[in-house]
């Protein structure tokens, strides 16, 4: 039976770490290698990851470099045909293992399948579905996000890349997406595997407003890459802007998402009015109506439901 490796990166997340864990440990699939990597956690987590130190594989408590450097060495110490990383606040639905595996072995020129995904607060209540779409490389380059907690890959292809980028913070997932479609097919499964939790310390939200800066990152390695370069045309670098433009919104800088999203505009126009919601929501914010939409929208809301 094909072996699932799946490491879970820790640091002060001791509050969600149990649900992560448990989510692993629980699911039906019958061979999964579990490492847990933890930064030298102070808040808990330790004893979280004691409590189930019997049925991990692996698991450290030792200063890192950060999170990519934790799955990194997760990764250098796995030994399963199929990968994942589950972060230490996500969690994975029941069945998610077995399915992927299944996945897989239905289809042997695929080197990574990735399913849809939950939003969920802190307190683990949906408030979103993200449902994808099959992408292709160049979508990848035009930062059409995959949700990376649904997220399997093969070893052998995650093996001839150089793994997570160190000095990536934000988007190293989207950018190991991109080296491993280098290698084979992508395949895109409609189910829900998985959980993303959005909370205040989360980077989502703490640190929502350094995402886009990765994401001009990415197309200039990819400007150096001769079988990437082709494939950076004005799309993809109207959606580093779009990207851009998204996230400063979420990081509370509506003004500046606004000017992104217009570079957007300028550069590739289908790009930037896929988003209308971008610039919609950016004014709001400027004009400071973006409470009073939310409390007619919650009213409306109560009204058809009484």
């Amino acid at each position: 039976m094909t072996l699932v490796s799946i490491i879970t990166p820790s640091y002060n997340q001791a509050k969600y770490l149990e649900q992560t864990i448990l989510s692993v440990l629980n699911q039906d699939y019958p061979t999964i290698e579990y490492i847990v990597m933890d930064g030298e956690s102070t808040d808990g987590s330790v004893d979280v990851i004691r409590k189930y130190a019997g049925k991990l594989t692996y698991w450290e408590s030792v200063k890192d470099k950060g999170q990519a450097d934790a799955i990194n060495k997760g990764f250098a110490r796995a030994t399963g045909e199929i990968i994942a990383w589950l972060n230490s606040d996500d969690y994975y639905l029941p069945g998610t293992v077995s399915a992927a595996v299944k996945i897989f072995e239905q289809n042997p020129d695929v080197v990574l399948v990735y399913g849809n995904m939950l939003a969920v607060d802190a307190n683990g209540q949906t408030f979103n579905t993200l449902t994808y779409k099959q992408l292709t490389l160049e979508d990848l380059l035009s930062f059409q996000i995959i949700g990376q907690p649904a997220v399997f890959m093969r070893r052998s292809a995650l093996q001839k890349t150089s793994g997570l980028d160190l000095s990536f913070h934000f988007l190293l997932d989207h950018l190991l997406w991109i080296q491993i479609s280098k290698q084979g097919k992508v395949l895109h499964v409609n189910q829900t595997w998985s959980a993303a939790r959005y909370h205040a310390e989360a980077k989502n939200i703490a640190k929502a407003a350094e995402f886009g800066k990765e994401a001009f990152l990415i197309l200039e390695l990819a400007k150096q890459d001769p079988a990437l370069a082709p494939m950076i045309h004005r799309r993809a670098r109207a959606s580093a802007h779009r990207v851009d433009a998204r996230y400063l919104l979420d990081g509370g800088l509506p003004a500046k998402a606004l000017a992104a999203w217009f570079r957007a505009l300028f550069i590739h126009p289908p790009t930037a009015l896929a988003r209308m919601n971008i610039f919609v929501s950016s004014i709001l914010n400027i004009l400071g109506l973006r409470k009073l939409r939310a409390a007619v929208l919650a009213r409306r809301k109560k009204n058809l439901s009484g």
